[in-house]
C-alpha cells in the first residue's frame, strides 16, 4: 500500500476532522512541552487558507491507525511560489515510533516539486532525527526569547514629534498593513500581510485593541510604527502567573528607522503587559537577525528555545 493510499489528503476540515486534530495538538503539546503546530497552521485550520492567508494550495493530510482513531497530521503550505512548500507535522504520543511521521513525510514529498521547508518547534531529538533520517540539514533558527517583568524596565519616551496610541477596530487595518508590509519587505513570514489575516486575528480570543499601540507623526497623523502584544493562556479571569506575554509583532516604517523608534514601542509594550499583572514575555527573532537580537539583549531578553527549519539536501535514505 502507498502512502497515498494510508493517509487522507484533505482540504478545509469538517467540525469531527478539527475536532481530531486539535485533540492530537493538544496531547502533543502536552507531551513535548511546544506546540507542535505554529500559530499559522492553526489559523489555517481554524479559519480556513483565504482568511488565514496564503492560497487555495494547502493540504491537510491525516493518518489513522488500524482502528480509525487519528495517529498524526500534517500541514503543506504552497503559498511560497520559490520553495516545493512548507511543512509541519504531528504524531499523537500513543502513536510514536510506529512509522507514522514517516508515512506523513513520503505523503508531503510526494505533493511537493521543490525544496520543502519542515519546520519544527523546539530542539526535540525526534523531528531532528526525523528531519536527517530524510536528508535535511538545519537551514534556519527562529529564536524564542524570553524576559521577566518584574525586572526593571528602560524609560524610553516615545521620539519628539510621535505619539502612541492604540489601534483602532474598522479604522487602522490599511495603514497597519501598508506599514508591516513595508518594514518587511523581505521578511519571509510577516511581510506580504493581507487585509484578511489582521481581521482574521481581531477574531481571535487574544486580540486586544489597547495592546496593539501604533505610533504616529503628530504633523500628520501617519503610522510610522506598532507593537502589536499578545496573552498566551487567556485573559481577563486567568490567574496572571498561568498567562505570557508575548511581542507578536513590531515593526518600524523605513522613513522612520534610526530614531530610537523601536526600543521605545517594545518599552511602551512590556509596560502595557506589566500593567495587566503578567510576570513574564516572550518574543520570536530570526536567529540571523543579529541586529534585533542585541537590541533585544539589551532591553533584557535571554534565548529561551529554537524553532528549525530544515531544508533537504540529498535523497532520502
Amino acid at each position: 500500500m502507498t502512502p497515498s493510499e494510508q493517509i487522507s489528503d484533505l482540504g478545509d476540515l469538517d467540525p469531527e476532522q478539527l475536532r481530531e486534530v486539535l485533540e492530537l495538538i493538544d496531547a502533543a503539546t502536552d507531551a513535548d512541552g511546544v506546540s507542535p503546530v505554529s500559530e499559522h497552521v492553526l489559523l489555517h485550520l481554524r479559519h480556513g487558507t483565504d482568511a488565514a492567508g496564503g492560497t487555495a494550495e494547502t493540504h491537510n493530510l491525516l493518518a489513522r491507525s488500524g482502528n480509525g482513531t487519528l495517529a498524526g497530521y500534517a500541514h503543506l503550505d504552497l503559498t511560497d511560489p520559490v520553495s516545493g512548500g512548507t511543512a509541519e507535522l504531528a504524531v499523537h504520543p500513543d502513536a510514536r515510533r510506529l512509522g507514522i511521521a514517516s508515512l506523513l513525510m513520503r505523503g508531503l514529498e510526494e505533493r511537493t516539486t521543490g525544496p520543502m521547508r519542515l519546520w519544527a518547534h523546539g530542539r526535540l531529538p525526534g523531528a531532528q532525527a526525523l528531519a536527517h533520517r530524510f536528508g535535511y540539514l538545519q537551514a534556519r533558527e527562529l529564536w524564542q526569547m524570553r524576559r521577566s517583568l518584574l525586572a526593571e524596565l528602560p524609560a524610553i519616551p516615545p521620539p519628539e514629534g510621535i505619539t502612541f496610541r492604540p489601534f483602532v477596530v474598522g479604522q487602522d487595518e490599511r495603514a497597519w498593513t501598508d506599514v508591516n508590509n513595508r518594514a518587511f519587505v523581505e521578511h519571509p513570514d510577516q511581510g506580504g500581510w493581507s487585509l484578511a489575516q489582521i481581521r482574521t486575528r481581531e477574531k481571535e480570543p487574544w486580540f486586544d485593541a489597547e495592546g496593539f499601540l501604533l505610533a504616529e507623526d503628530d504633523r500628520d497623523g501617519r503610522l510610522l510604527g506598532f507593537h502589536w502584544t499578545k496573552v498566551h493562556g487567556g485573559a481577563g479571569g486567568s490567574h496572571a502567573h498561568d498567562r505570557l506575554g508575548e511581542v507578536y509583532a513590531l515593526g518600524v516604517d523605513p522613513s522612520a528607522q534610526g530614531r530610537g523608534l523601536g526600543p521605545a514601542l517594545t518599552v511602551a509594550g512590556l509596560r502595557y503587559l506589566r500593567g495587566l499583572g503578567l510576570s513574564q514575555v516572550m518574543l520570536y527573532v530570526d536567529g540571523s537577525n543579529t541586529g534585533a537580537i542585541r537590541v533585544y539583549e539589551r532591553l533584557g531578553f535571554t534565548r529561551w528555545d529554537v524553532d528549525v527549519s530544515y531544508r533537504r539536501i540529498a535523497a532520502a535514505s
